[in-house]
């Protein structure tokens, strides 16, 4: 008897403590996440692009920064990916960001012109497909067409002004600058394979008044120099009017 009053009375032991993670650890664990996700979003789905030159002026200018919806263009494996998910097929007019051909570390942004299967002539700086003059409403000269005397035609072969006609195969595609007299598109380094496209560009997130020279300085002192700049004249120097653009 006295030996179970003595184990009735024996203090049950202690219920362990839940694991807590320290507070290093938990930001840690956060930061990882975060900087995957980041990484995720960017490969696959967005990316922030910056316009470093007038090629597609007037449109997009020097120091607008885009978003490039990179899911849109994406293969679908499947007839359910296709109906769920936001993917279609390129269409003509499409301003698309990708790897320029003859450099493949560098982005270049055009519109979609000219699509698989198509015939595709410039005449007096006119885009014609089958036969058939585009309206292309979006278009900047800087000089008007020469026009076709005999004297021109004779005398130069002048590509802004007269290219083609050229048959486009399956899986290229035409694309050229909406600044039509200032732009290095297909007509000087040739059609874009599908697989070089990255993605849809689809709105301007901040405008920046810039320069193609604030983006030819490489170097620390030169990234210095324009983030000084960018904040010290950050108000005065963005423009407003263009934030959250939607591209077209």
């Amino acid at each position: 008897m006295k030996n179970q009053t003595k184990a009735a009375q024996k203090p049950a032991p202690a219920a362990p403590q839940p694991f807590r993670k320290s507070t290093a650890r938990e930001y840690f664990e956060s930061i990882v996440i975060a900087v995957i996700l980041a990484l995720f979003i960017r490969t696959f789905v967005v990316q922030a692009f910056k316009i470093p030159t007038g090629s597609m002026e007037n449109n997009l200018l020097i120091g607008d920064h885009l978003l490039v919806n990179k899911f849109v263009f994406g293969p679908a494996n499947s007839p359910i990916e296709r109906a769920l998910l936001p993917e279609r097929a390129i269409r003509r007019g499409d301003i698309i960001v990708f790897k320029y051909p003859e450099d493949r570390e560098r982005d270049f942004i055009k519109r979609v012109i000219g699509l698989p299967g198509e015939t595709l002539e410039v005449k007096d700086k006119r885009v014609y497909i089958n036969g058939k003059k585009v309206d292309e409403p979006y278009v900047h000269f800087l000089e008007p067409p020469q026009g076709t005397s005999s004297y021109s035609e004779i005398t130069s072969y002048d590509l802004r002004e007269r290219y083609g006609p050229i048959s486009i195969p399956a899986d290229k595609y035409f694309v050229m600058g909406d600044n039509r007299d200032n732009s290095q598109d297909s007509r000087y380094w040739g059609l874009l394979p599908r697989e070089d496209v990255k993605g849809r560009a689809v709105m301007i997130y901040w405008s920046y008044e810039s320069e193609t020279e604030d983006y030819q300085q490489t170097g620390i002192g030169a990234i210095a120099k324009d983030l000084f700049t960018v904040v010290t004249q950050f108000f005065s120097r963005t423009r407003w009017s263009r934030m959250f653009h939607l591209i077209r």
